[in-house]
């Protein structure tokens, strides 16, 4: 699978950006350009994966992320079944592979998978024959994020390389700031990060990113500001005084940016904490971009979805027109 000339192919996961070319990131952002479309239309339905079963195994919880897949399954026409641990023999101690392999044997294509555990993905991707797709496993990757991150940057700006990226928050327990540092600076973006010295995690420069001591320094420098709220569910104490004083020194105010560029843009992965990393008059404001990060969500999980299950670039504008 070819695309302007270079091999496309994704193998048969998508466990994380890591180990994927920047041809391939660009591909994947070039497919999801036709499936924004069908979204927008009355009937959002095309048959590309008819026949096709997809296992949404969520481990974790998860509100955009799993109904993004969802809309995007559904949207191709898939089936699918969605599991999570509360209503699964999970709780009954079953591990993930035989979780996996049950579902197996009820021959499915694909699964889908968010998990506590760093690594759970390839664990998984490594012992079943279904395409396997991370959706988020522990503190290590979240790949369909940074995707619609990448995609909505290049949306805003034309082109990701260049462009100067500020991710700001909670660095250290991120699965997102991970996947988007790898996917920025293979699309030739400027990364910095920014927050306090309890959730940077040491070394991270030798990633390749710049770190800020002060958010305004930051703000300053970039064309993207990257807001991650705390995840508090991570943090065993001590990492931050209390959340009135990190809003106080690393919150994104509108005051604070009155120093950006005139055309600076905010992204948040979600869910936000209003009045913690981030002020409502910033989210609901002009400069946030994240509702369309959302819309870019299914597009983005579309074209990974067909392009996983053989489909082609090329074949992706002639693919949303099919209706029989």
């Amino acid at each position: 699978m070819t695309h302007n000339g270079k091999d496309l192919r994704l193998g048969k996961d998508l466990v994380g950006l890591k180990d994927l070319s920047r041809e391939q990131i660009i591909g994947i952002l070039d497919t999801a350009e036709p499936f924004k479309e069908i979204s927008e239309r009355p009937i959002k339905k095309v048959p590309v994966l008819r026949g096709k079963t997809i296992v949404n195994l969520f481990m974790e919880p998860s509100t955009r992320t799993r109904i993004s897949f969802e809309f995007a399954e559904k949207r191709l026409s898939a089936d699918t079944v969605n599991i999570s641990s509360s209503g699964s023999s999970v709780q009954k101690g079953e591990s993930l592979v035989d979780t996996a392999r049950n579902l197996e044997a009820m021959r499915i294509h694909m699964v889908v998978v968010r998990h506590g555990s760093s690594g759970a993905a390839r664990f998984l991707a490594d012992r079943i024959p279904s395409n396997v797709i991370n959706a988020g496993d522990g503190q290590h990757a979240h790949p369909t994020q940074a995707l619609l991150d990448l995609l909505t940057i290049r949306d805003r700006f034309g082109d990701i390389e260049g462009r100067r990226v500020c991710i700001v928050g909670d660095i250290q327990h991120s699965r997102v700031a991970r996947s988007n540092i790898w996917g920025l600076l293979k699309c030739g973006a400027e990364v910095s990060v920014c927050g306090p010295k309890t959730l940077i995690p040491e070394g991270i420069e030798d990633l390749g990113v710049q770190v800020f001591g002060r958010v305004e320094e930051g703000i300053e420098w970039c064309d993207v500001l990257y807001v991650l709220r705390l995840q508090l569910e991570r943090m065993q104490g001590g990492y931050v005084p209390s959340l009135r004083e990190y809003n106080r020194v690393f919150g994104i105010s509108s005051n604070r940016l009155q120093q950006a560029a005139s055309d600076m843009i905010v992204l948040h992965p979600g869910p936000i904490n209003r009045g913690v990393e981030i002020d409502s008059a910033v989210a609901n404001g002009p400069r946030s971009v994240i509702l369309p990060q959302v819309t870019n969500g299914v597009a983005v999980r579309m074209a990974v979805l067909y392009l996983l299950a053989g489909g082609q670039p090329e074949f992706a504008e002639p693919a949303k027109g099919e209706d029989k």
